[in-house]
């Protein structure tokens, strides 16, 4: 008679041999200290974005429970003529606040990074306006530039300049430019130190030797400190962007939004039409339509530096 395979039932997992797979899997390890931050993300950050975007396909009121009505939200803002000039308004304050923030942050972070006395003293002051709570700033900025009792317009006068006091905050054209004066104020700190922070783990041997093939200061930056520099200046620039981008509280501190909107961003009018004038849908469909402006920032930083090939270890040729 041909013997007959009797198949084996597999051992169940004993508790104390679960635990041994556990000290022993390092991923398992990891997955678990990860759960504490992942349950904060989902509790603080995934369920109010959800919730957000659900209010937007909604018409809850403050004090009132919402229906759904699908696009309306936003197809009153696509005609909101407010709304469109919020977008114009956050798109320059953020380019304009961006782009000089990383020019001035770099030339501090390359300047702090050569040998100077007190530099230690220097790094330090530079932290200042960054470390100072926003609402101090803003408030210290609106005071600087008051219509009457501005310090600005106190000096050009005495020095023969002017006649009378500018309206710094009640012109369209200055309230924009004293904003967006206040943002690289307060974040060209942030750009300097960590640039300044990349600079430190450039290698001097190759400025050494970059040097003695007859490289300009120039040559130096353009073909060694750039290239290294690009993993971080994409890193800080992209997080300079989604600050800019998403400021309330300088702009609400400083001008609520004016004048005439002249300086309202997607952040305050969403706040303004959310929770001042209670219309909570069409608050949370002003900060949705965010999103899309905040993702293509991620977007263009993560494939700027998926093309730097020379981090694989190939020609960026």
């Amino acid at each position: 008679m041909a013997d007959v395979a009797i198949p084996r039932a597999k051992p169940q997992m004993t508790e104390a041999g679960a635990w041994a797979q556990l000290k022993h899997n390092r991923n398992w390890l990891g997955f678990w200290f990860m759960v504490p931050a992942m349950v904060f993300l989902i509790f603080f950050l995934a369920y109010p974005l959800g919730l957000g975007i659900w209010l937007s396909f909604t018409d809850t009121r403050i004090g009132r429970v919402g229906h759904f009505i699908a696009f309306e939200n936003y197809e009153w803002l696509w005609d909101d003529s407010i709304f469109w000039l919020s977008v114009f308004n956050t798109l320059l304050y953020t380019f304009v606040a961006s782009a000089i923030k990383f020019g001035i942050g770099l030339y501090l972070a390359l300047l702090l990074n050569e040998h100077m006395p007190f530099k230690a003293m220097l790094r330090a002051m530079v932290l200042i306006p960054f470390i100072v709570p926003t609402v101090l700033s803003a408030l210290a900025f609106w005071w600087i530039f008051d219509s009457q009792f501005s310090i600005i317009s106190w000096s050009l006068k005495h020095l023969g300049l002017i006649n009378q006091n500018i309206n710094f905050l009640g012109d369209t054209t200055w309230a924009r430019i004293c904003v967006i004066f206040a943002n690289i104020w307060r974040g060209v700190p942030f750009v300097a130190i960590t640039l300044l922070a990349g600079l430190q783990t450039v290698s001097p041997s190759l400025y050494e030797a970059a040097t003695l093939d007859g490289a300009t200061r120039w040559q130096n930056f353009r073909y060694i400190t750039y290239p290294l520099l690009t993993p971080i200046i994409a890193v800080v620039m992209t997080f300079s962007v989604l600050f800019t981008f998403t400021d309330f509280q300088l702009i609400w501190a400083m001008t609520r939004g004016g004048p005439v909107n002249a300086t309202h961003l997607m952040a305050t009018l969403s706040y303004q039409r959310a929770i001042i004038a209670g219309q909570l849908g069409e608050g949370a469909a002003i900060s949705s339509a965010m999103i899309p402006f905040l993702l293509a920032a991620i977007m263009v930083s993560w494939f700027g530096l998926q093309r730097r090939k020379w981090q694989q270890g190939e020609s960026n040729d």
